[in-house]
């Protein structure tokens, strides 16, 4: 094994510079999830897509995303990052293109979830790379910059996919070939930048079949999800052979990384209790946020009647919550140093939002609307980005791309969960409410949940009940986001209180400590990148 490149602490220009690299990549990865949100219902109803594959378009990506999210974790551990950034910016380069030529509905899930594993490196290799440059207490500062770039993505994504679709001369291709310039500039521009220290180990091993049985596991799951209750009974044959089989997988694949010797998710870390509140509190917040925020655009367009570009700006306030109360926690964690307090304040105000997103129906005052996604946006501002923080306090340095990965897999695992079930609900109830309603008014229909989303040319009579039903049912799938949320607050009570160290690793006497613990389990112990010994606090101490 060879030692990594010692490298002198970078300064604060040389930080932003090679910061500006990777928030440039978050933005173009976040950027291709937001820009089709308010754009969706027009893409889907151009090819001629059902409710099930809207919400497939969405699924698929983070799906992916999830799977392959912990596999770019741990190369992250053992290769040098700024390669494994780029080659996933190419990947996802790539994904993007082919979802522009899609011709319908399948392809675009196809392209999407090709698409979803650069996304899966660049929301794991983004947080690994800052966590390599930036100690934990300061990164509580620079948690603020990804705030911003956050909300930037989330409330551009929408303007920019709703401009994009309601020009004519462009059309909803571009909502996938915008991102190709900016990923291409952010390749160059971290070529430019980005210098981080590479630890290299002979005789690597990736665990491939721990993460394919993850994945499949999850997968047989989901699409359990998709089609029960629509295409078959919830007991029935194929509910037992698609639960049973994706408990089989999910526990096969737990029984293959407690014996491989480079787990994808390594059970060690895991079972560290703030890893694993941190994950179980990032499983919520992701079912919750993802699963709720998904179906705002389609609220907006096909439940009242906006247009894609007037959604993109009825989404604003919920940004601006983002955008604020993650730059404001993050300098406060930074200048005391404590997380737990921001953690578990933003995990209250996050219930509270959709509790009150839970009220809304296809009449709602855009006022009202407006309050509650910007609660909601506060609550995401002030959870997701310090959870992982959390986690990163707590490991070694040759430990971060995993525990990193960790928790951003069970966050995206979290929100593709929550994404098909609350698809799953919102398609039921809009079927069963239509069906209702076109028969109390005396309309034939056929039923069938799987009908297109594409309102033109529908009667009058017919439209107003299909965007009441639109309407009335996504203030249900909020009330479940804030039921699924509160486990999060549960989580966050639980954190131990510490006070995050100052030094890019850990302290000698806790780096000794795990290295001890490393060779009574057989595992290789990693060189330690030089850290700064005068900054070092004991955390028992804390």
């Amino acid at each position: 094994m060879s030692a990594p490149t010692a490298a002198e602490p970078m300064g604060k220009r040389q930080t932003l510079e090679a910061l500006s690299g990777l928030l440039l990549v978050l933005f173009v990865a976040m950027l291709s999830g937001t820009v089709v949100s308010t754009a969706l219902p027009k893409i889907i109803g151009a090819l001629n897509g059902s409710q099930t594959q809207y919400t497939w378009v969405v699924t698929a990506t983070l799906l992916t995303a999830t799977a392959t999210t912990p596999i770019w974790g741990k190369l992250a551990d053992l290769f040098n990052k700024k390669i494994l950034i780029q080659a996933a910016i190419v990947v996802f380069l790539a994904g993007s293109v082919a979802a522009g030529f899609a011709q319908n509905a399948g392809q675009l899930i196809g392209a999407r979830a090709f698409q979803g594993i650069g996304v899966g490196g660049l929301q794991a290799l983004v947080q690994v790379a800052i966590a390599a440059m930036i100690p934990p207490r300061e990164r509580g500062r620079y948690n603020g910059y990804l705030g911003g770039v956050m909300a930037l993505a989330t409330v551009g994504g929408p303007l920019l996919g709703g401009l994009i679709v309601d020009t004519s001369w462009l059309g909803w291709r571009w909502c996938f070939f915008v991102g190709v310039p900016v990923a291409v500039i952010a390749l160059i521009l971290l070529q430019v930048t980005l210098r981080l220290p590479t630890v290299r180990r002979d005789n690597v091993k990736i665990d491939y079949l721990g993460a394919t049985l993850i994945a499949a596991g999850v997968s047989v799951l989901l699409i359990w999800i998709s089609f029960v209750d629509s295409s078959f009974a919830w007991i029935s044959w194929q509910t037992g052979a698609m639960v049973g089989g994706s408990v089989l997988l999910l526990a096969l694949a737990a029984w293959v990384e407690s014996r491989a010797a480079e787990p994808v998710v390594p059970l060690k870390i895991v079972r560290e209790r703030t890893t694993a509140l941190a994950i179980l509190g990032s499983l919520a917040v992701g079912m919750a946020m993802f699963g709720g925020a998904v179906f705002l655009g389609q609220y907006f367009q096909i439940g009242r009647g906006y247009s894609p570009t007037e959604a993109g700006l009825l989404t604003i306030p919920m940004m601006a919550g983002v955008l604020l109360s993650s730059i404001v926690a993050g300098r406060l964690i930074t200048k005391t140093g404590r997380i737990k307090p921001y953690i578990v304040a933003g995990s209250i105000i996050l219930v509270a939002g959709f509790a009150l997103l839970g009220t809304i129906d296809h009449e709602t005052s855009l006022v009202l609307l407006g309050a509650a996604m910007f609660i909601v946006g506060t609550g995401v501002g002030m959870t997701m980005q310090n959870l992982v923080l959390a986690v990163q306090n707590t490991v070694a340095l040759k430990d971060i791309g995993a525990a990193s990965s960790s928790v951003a897999f069970f966050r995206s695992l979290g929100g593709t969960i929550g994404v098909s079930v609350l698809g799953a609900v919102l398609a039921r109830r809009v079927t069963d409410q239509i069906t209702h309603d076109l028969a109390a008014a005396g309309i034939p229909t056929s039923g069938g949940g799987g009908s297109s989303l594409n309102l033109s040319g529908l009667p009058a009579p017919v439209e107003h009940i299909v965007r009441a039903a639109y309407g009335d049912a996504t203030g249900h799938i909020f009330l479940i986001s804030a039921a699924i949320a509160v486990v999060g607050i549960l989580a966050a009570l639980l954190l131990k209180p510490v006070t995050l160290r100052s030094s890019l690793d850990l302290p000698d006497s806790a780096r000794s400590a795990a290295v001890a613990a490393d060779a009574v389990d057989g595992a290789p112990a990693f060189d330690q990148v030089p850290v700064d010994a005068g900054t070092n606090r004991d955390p028992s101490r804390r």
